[in-house]
């Protein structure tokens, strides 16, 4: 069994705790928090499991890498503090484990990551025989394997269109929403998710993994954006109120340019409520969906739905990263020691999961 560690237990360390416990080749052995509230609690019970897993919550960082843990999955936040993400995953690289997290978006395409992010990462890769695999959901599967699986199918293919449609109110992380991506401030705000390069830092990298999956040579990267005010006011159930002049919803694109047109595509339309931009394109109930579009012959349109925790989209979202992330640690150990992407890293059947139960 390969010992894993679950670094955070926010919106994503529920589900990697749930997605190692479920594992067949892997048992948990550790969590680290660094909320004292959680310290001493029981994982199973800070994952939602509703029975104990016998593992204790820790804020003992030293201790845990100490005890050589075979892989860490690395679930807290990078979007506000990304040098201190860093820092905690080189840490636990020079410890000598495989690493998986979607903490670091820089690091997805970690061949043109910046010298300030992959120099730290092949030092540590030198220094204690780790590996890192850094990967999400969008970015992450719903712009590199999906849509370079179904382009496949085609017989031709003019462009590809990736698209994340989500009502942000399912959200629970309210810092994200209304200071990364601007719910609820005025409109002449500048979220910084929408700030001029930030987009392509974010998504720049799915934009050359695909095109580099598909042996196109891209012209540039461009991108484009909206902002929408909300008419009136709204209240959410996890995030309180949104006022009435305040933006509502956001689109923006991030595009591949190939012989002078945008061929490769990866589109957001954001929203806090579904009266805001009614016109936009909307997810087929309204909570949210990832969308690819393969405009060629034939044209092939595939939408995923994923909901987990009480029937919640975002939630479902972070479950699926987890999934890819976690069922890539077996992969990972057996292969050397390095920095993989979503190219190298196979996307394979649930093997040893079908109708399994955890127990």
């Amino acid at each position: 069994m390969i010992s894993t560690v679950v670094w955070g237990t926010g919106n994503v360390g529920r589900a990697a705790i749930r997605a190692v416990e479920a594992h067949p080749a892997l048992t948990l052995t550790a969590v680290l928090v660094h909320n004292p509230d959680k310290t001493g609690r029981d994982a199973g019970e800070l994952a939602g499991l509703g029975r104990p897993l016998g593992v204790t919550a820790t804020d003992g960082i030293e201790a845990v890498l100490a005890a050589r843990p075979d892989a860490v999955v690395y679930a807290a936040s990078g979007d506000i503090r990304p040098d201190d993400a860093l820092a905690d995953i080189t840490r636990a690289i020079r410890a000598g484990a495989v690493v998986v997290s979607p903490a670091l978006y820089p690091l997805y395409d970690q061949r043109n990551a910046p010298p300030e992010f992959r120099d730290p990462v092949l030092a540590a890769v030198e220094a204690g025989g780790g590996s890192l695999f850094a990967s999400g959901v969008d970015p992450g599967w719903g712009n590199d394997v999906l849509p370079l699986l179904i382009s496949g199918l085609g017989t031709t293919v003019d462009a590809i269109r990736c698209q994340e449609i989500f009502d942000y109110s399912t959200y629970d992380q309210p810092d994200s929403v209304r200071l990364l991506v601007g719910m609820g401030q005025p409109m002449d705000f500048e979220p910084m998710m929408l700030m001029p390069s930030v987009p392509t830092m974010v998504w720049g990298g799915q934009i050359r993994l695909m095109a580099r999956a598909l042996g196109v040579e891209l012209d540039e990267i461009r991108e484009t954006s909206e902002r929408r005010a909300l008419d009136a006011m709204v209240t959410t159930r996890t995030m309180g109120a949104f006022e009435a002049g305040t933006q509502g919803a956001i689109r923006f694109e991030v595009q591949g340019v190939v012989g002078g047109e945008p061929r490769i595509v990866i589109e957001h339309v954001t929203r806090i409520h579904p009266s805001c931009a009614p016109d936009w394109p909307a997810p087929p109930d309204g909570a949210g969906a990832h969308r690819v579009i393969i405009e060629g012959r034939p044209r092939i349109e595939v939408t995923v739905e994923a909901t987990d925790e009480g029937e919640n989209r975002s939630a479902g979202g972070n479950a699926t990263a987890v999934g890819r992330l976690v069922g890539a640690i077996d992969w990972l150990m057996e292969a050397e020691p390095g920095i993989y992407d979503a190219l190298d890293v196979p996307l394979r059947p649930a093997v040893g999961k079908l109708g399994r139960k955890q127990s």
